[in-house]
This record gives structure tokens, C-alpha cells and sequence, in this order.
């Protein structure tokens, strides 16, 4: 057995014309891919046979194997990154959500700044987060593959890629035209808000 990569919960035209089809060919398609290969060329080589992904990723981060970290990690993020898009105009906050939202940012648009501006300021390659954590709503970003899952940080509700792949092919270098067009566009609410049962790490994770 081995890990798979997980089909898009959409077509990959589905958020044009925020992001492409080519981009989900390359980000998708060969990228993401390429991480879920990798880790499937260590499975014998280094006993992960039965581990589920977030296993692998720990085991990964107790053993300080940082190759085979940075890969699983990414298996579980893009996972998590895909899940959290949806069609323009597709969804909104739930009543929870949206309560959390104002009391901690004072409206959807001010966290979308608040996340856009984490996503935007991050140096170099990584991930902006929306975490929860107890009952209010936490921004954060994690430097190149790392994640939430193997931190106490708070719990997984939405996540940005800033790694320059992600937005390359349709907006070329302008991080910040990305950030604030992806998150006031196709963020799926749905999700966000289905996440707050603080499973959410478990959305994006698989069994081999």
C-alpha cells in the first residue's frame, strides 16, 4: 500500500479566474505529486508501513528526519490548501464562525487583511494559517514545509501557500495580489467552519 494523491474536490477550472487550470496542472498535478512519491519511496526503507500520513509527518519530526518531514508535511498541507477553495460566491461563514470572526477581528474583511498581510510578510517560502485555538481565532505562518499538526498552536482551519509555485503562473511575483485575491474570493467557508469541530487535521489525512 502506499499514499495517493487526493483528487481535487472541484474541476481544476472551478476558480478561474483566480486560479488556473495550469496551475493546478503544475501545483497539483507535479508538484504536489511529487511529494506524495517521494514519501512512498521511503515507506520500506524506513518501516512507516501502516502509518497514516500524520504519523509519518510526526515520526518525522521526532526522529529530526527533515527529508522525509518536509515531504509528508507538504503531502498534508496541499491536501489541507486544496480543501479550503471553492468557487467564487460558493459559501460563506457559519453563524459559529462568523461570531468567532467578529469578536476577534471585528469582521470577515479585517481577518482576510489580517491573514493577507501574515501571507504577504512571510519571508521567503511557507504557509499563513488561521488557527484555532481554546475559542478565539489565531493568524500565524509557518516557515518552508512545517505545519500545525505537529504543534500546539491550535487547531487547523485554513491555510495560504506561499511558496512562489503557488502563485507563479498567474500572478508571477506579486505575492500580495494573490494573497488578497485568493482570500476575498475562493476561500471555502464551508470548511473553515466544518474545522472548528477541531478535526480538521484529520480532512487531510489518509491511511496507506
Amino acid at each position: 500500500m502506499a499514499f495517493i494523491l487526493p483528487p481535487l474536490p472541484y474541476a481544476k477550472d472551478a476558480l478561474v479566474p483566480h486560479m488556473s487550470a495550469e496551475t493546478f496542472d503544475y501545483h497539483h498535478g507535479k508538484h504536489h505529486n511529487a511529494y506524495v512519491e517521494k514519501v512512498n519511496g521511503w515507506i520500506d526503507e524506513k518501516g512507516l508501513a501502516g502509518l497514516s500520513l500524520i504519523d509519518v509527518t510526526k515520526k518525522a519530526k521526532d526522529t529530526g528526519d527533515k527529508g522525509l518531514f518536509n515531504n509528508a508535511a507538504q503531502v498534508w498541507n496541499h491536501t489541507f490548501f486544496w480543501n479550503g477553495l471553492a468557487p467564487a460566491g460558493s459559501t460563506k461563514p457559519s453563524d459559529k464562525l462568523q461570531g468567532l470572526i467578529d469578536a476577534g477581528f471585528g469582521s470577515t474583511d479585517a481577518l482576510i487583511e489580517k491573514l493577507a498581510a501574515e501571507a504577504v510578510g512571510h519571508f521567503a517560502s511557507g504557509w499563513a494559517w488561521l488557527l484555532l485555538k481554546g475559542d478565539k481565532l489565531v493568524v500565524t505562518s509557518y516557515h518552508d514545509a512545517d505545519t500545525p499538526i505537529v504543534h500546539d498552536d491550535g487547531v487547523p482551519l485554513l491555510t495560504l501557500d506561499v511558496w512562489e509555485h503557488a502563485y507563479y503562473i498567474d500572478y508571477r511575483n506579486a505575492r500580495p495580489k494573490f494573497a488578497d485575491t485568493v482570500l476575498k474570493n475562493i476561500v471555502n467557508w464551508d470548511f473553515v467552519s466544518q474545522n472548528l469541530d477541531g478535526q480538521g487535521a484529520s480532512r487531510a489525512d489518509q491511511q496507506q
